[in-house]
This record gives structure tokens, C-alpha cells and sequence, in this order.
């Protein structure tokens, strides 16, 4: 316990002090990590297009986390298929040199998932409903509500620590 309350600390004071540095890396093998975010803001101006791509103020976002993710050591990058998901992990997927893998919001955390991500660290891009879907199958109860629509900087972290247990938090970034 005393160690997710440090990782809290930490994360509180890197934003606090650095918006780049979010948190400080786990230990490998020993938990499973999880980062999952919502894509970054979308372009609203054709309220027909239902994949729409980014806009500036988006593809800034989507660099920030990158910047913000730079020191962890992720294993993986999943995103939905949409425009938005993928121009939002692409930056960190870069930086990582990881390619982009894709999962089916409708199959969240499910057996191939978990095996495919344990003893990993894996970022995690969704939308504002598939986002704390997510989180809310990985700890196996709901405890998050769907993110407004507007909301574009909400960061969500599970682990599953080696005894099995599970703990999460969510930091919003401005």
C-alpha cells in the first residue's frame, strides 16, 4: 500500500512541477500497468462524420502525453481503429518505437487481452465511454463513470500487483 501511495505522490507532484514526467516506472515483471486515456479533441465541425480526425489543439494533446509517457517503459500501445484513437497514440507509439495495436472496444480486457499485457506496461487509448469501461473490467467492478464528452485529459491507472490485488487512480491534466 505504501508503494501505490508514493506512485500517488509522485504523480501529483511531477504534474505539479513537470507536466512531462507523469510517474515514476514500476518494477517489471511484478505488476501489470496500465495507462488509458480517451483520444485527444476531435474536430467537431462535420457533425456527420462519425470518424473524424484531430484538430491542432488534438494533435498537441496527443504529443503532450507522448511527452508526458516519455520516461515509462511501455511494452505496448493499443488504440481503437478510429482516426482520433490512432492520432492519439501514434506520437507515444513513435517516441517507443512500438507499432499500434488495435483492440475491440466490445471485447474489453478479455482473456487473450490479459495474457497479451501481463507483466507489462501498456498504454491504452479509448473514447469517453470505452475508457473507464475498460478500467472498470480490469479491476472486475464499476467504479468509474463514462467521461463527459468534453473532457480530453483524463488519465486513468490500473495495476494488478503480483499478490493478484488491484489498484487504480485518475489524474486529470489540464
Amino acid at each position: 500500500m505504501a508503494n501505490i501511495i508514493t506512485l500517488f505522490l509522485s504523480l501529483i507532484l511531477s504534474f505539479s512541477t513537470n507536466p512531462e514526467q507523469i510517474v515514476p516506472e514500476p518494477q517489471k515483471d511484478t505488476i501489470t500497468t496500465y495507462y488509458l486515456i480517451r483520444h485527444a479533441e476531435k474536430d467537431r465541425s462535420d457533425s456527420e462524420n462519425h470518424d473524424p480526425n484531430l484538430t491542432d489543439e488534438g494533435l498537441k494533446r496527443a504529443e503532450n502525453w507522448a511527452q508526458a509517457l516519455k520516461d515509462i517503459d511501455l511494452d505496448a500501445v493499443y488504440s481503437t481503429t478510429y482516426n482520433r484513437t490512432m492520432q492519439t497514440a501514434k506520437p507515444a507509439a513513435d517516441m517507443k518505437s512500438l507499432e499500434i495495436q488495435n483492440y475491440d472496444a466490445n471485447k474489453l480486457f478479455d482473456a487473450e487481452f490479459k495474457k497479451a499485457t501481463s507483466g507489462k506496461t501498456v498504454l491504452v487509448v479509448g473514447h469517453s465511454n470505452t475508457t473507464p469501461q475498460f478500467a472498470n473490467a480490469i479491476l472486475g467492478e464499476k467504479k468509474y463513470e463514462n467521461i463527459d464528452d468534453s473532457e480530453n485529459g483524463a488519465l486513468f491507472i490500473v495495476q494488478i500487483l503480483e499478490d493478484g490485488s488491484k489498484i487504480s487512480q485518475v489524474i486529470y491534466i489540464n
